[in-house]
């Protein structure tokens, strides 16, 4: 018996064992009418179940367990909660259990009645030292199942990712603009610099650039200077002037800099400093403050596109990755891919969780459209399921695939997963 109680209710809920000439451990026939529905949370395990026992038809809750022992074991004789239990369904039979009012409570045996092919595929999926449990068989499945269960796990990953939106959104007394500028701010930081990203939006709120919306460069200083890139000496003269407009500008706001220590550089390509990085930030608010504001009123993943492609960086490093470092030819643009983890990572999110918070499918419709307008991620995780035989034809597809990997494959929730479900159903 080498499963756990999670398997037995896989096999109880699909009635995946041998039901002909059904008894009771005390030789009662016994007939399933309806296995009831799987619960998830404190009680018995199944409610609402029917079933026929000699002549008479039960409603109400079935236990299952591994032994009828677990039944004292888990003290269930003493809660109340489980009296409604009209039959307890285990694998093992191994002691005679009675209500609290005295009588004794029927058990169905499953040991000789589920298939040794059926465990064996079980342990073969929960087993297995692979990079997630069904590599050798995912390939297999029809891909309308694969698909279904991908448009569920991207679902479910969305919803997470909008409980951390609305928190920062009620933190700021439901400013969407404001909330969209600092998760749009850490998009930008992709991950390596993403938090040293997160509390330089908040050093600088997003209405004071709207006062300097036509002074690129105060913007540029508001910028570097927030982020602690401007407390050094220069001789330059683009340094030298954004960090005299900051001294002004950062007495006028009372801004508190980030500590420049917190940036990384190591083991990142030149085009990735944050530097650079925050240049092309300073050029987007040139281009288009208020950016929620436009995104919701765009509906087409090219025009989404457009508002960060040609940005107005500064000339000045299209000759530096860094101030004071002098470089060849700098690529100033921010890359395809990154402006399509931008789309994915901020913009869907947000066109999602606003169509969550006001209610409007509109809006939640559009977030997938634009997922389904984006090509597949390609990384360590998508590609394992690639070569596995998934097929990933857009960013909507490779969303749910990370969400399977996460929080079904790396916890064994086989008997959760849809596609983990179909392969132990395959002959």
């Amino acid at each position: 018996m080498n499963f756990p109680e999670d398997f037995l209710h896989y096999v109880w809920q699909f009635r995946s064992f041998d039901f002909n000439d059904l008894q009771t451990t005390r030789g009662e026939n016994l007939k399933i009418i309806n296995p009831g529905l799987l619960n998830k949370n404190s009680g018995p395990d199944f409610f609402h179940a029917k079933i026929e026992m000699g002549n008479t038809t039960w409603a109400g809750n079935v236990e299952i367990h591994l032994k009828s022992s677990d039944w004292l074991k888990h003290n269930h004789q003493v809660n109340p909660a489980y009296e409604n239990v009209i039959l307890h369904v285990v694998y093992q039979h191994d002691a005679e259990i009675t209500r609290m009012d005295g009588t004794i409570l029927p058990v169905l045996e499953l040991k000789s009645r589920i298939s040794k092919d059926l465990i064996s595929k079980y342990e073969n999926l929960f087993l297995t030292l692979t990079d997630f449990p069904c590599i050798a068989q995912i390939g297999r499945v029809d891909e309308l199942i694969v698909d279904s269960f991908l448009s569920r796990t991207l679902i479910e990953r969305f919803e997470q990712k909008t409980n951390a939106v609305t928190e920062t959104l009620n933190e700021l007394n439901g400013n969407w603009d404001e909330t969209f500028y600092r998760f749009m701010a850490r998009n930008f930081g992709f991950k390596i610099n993403a938090l040293p990203f997160e509390l330089f939006a908040k050093a600088v709120p997003q209405h004071i650039y709207a006062r300097h919306k036509n002074n690129p460069h105060q913007i540029e200083a508001l910028v570097f200077g927030a982020a602690g890139f401007l407390n050094d000496h220069f001789e330059e003269e683009y340094p030298l002037k954004l960090k005299a407009e900051f001294q002004f500008l950062q007495k006028k706001y009372n801004l508190t800099p980030v500590d420049v220590s917190l940036w990384k550089f190591m083991r990142m390509r030149p085009q990735n400093f944050p530097t650079i990085r925050l240049a092309q930030f300073a050029a987007l608010i040139v281009k288009a403050n208020h950016l929620f504001s436009k995104i919701m009123e765009i509906k087409n993943v090219v025009e989404l596109r457009t508002l960060f492609e040609n940005l107005p960086v500064s000339d000045y490093w299209k000759t530096h990755y860094h101030f004071k470092k002098v470089a060849s030819s700098v690529n100033i643009q921010i890359g395809k891919t990154s402006v399509d983890n931008i789309l994915l990572n901020t913009v869907a999110l947000f066109l999602f969780t606003y169509g969550k918070h006001t209610a409007t499918q509109y809006f939640i419709s559009r977030a997938i459209k634009l997922l389904e307008s984006l090509p597949a991620e390609q990384n360590a995780i998508t590609s394992k399921y690639t070569e596995a035989g998934v097929k990933m034809t857009n960013a909507f597809a490779s969303q749910g695939i990370l969400q399977l990997k996460k929080h079904y494959c790396d916890e064994k929730k086989c008997l959760s997963c849809g596609i983990g479900i179909k392969i132990l159903k395959q002959a």
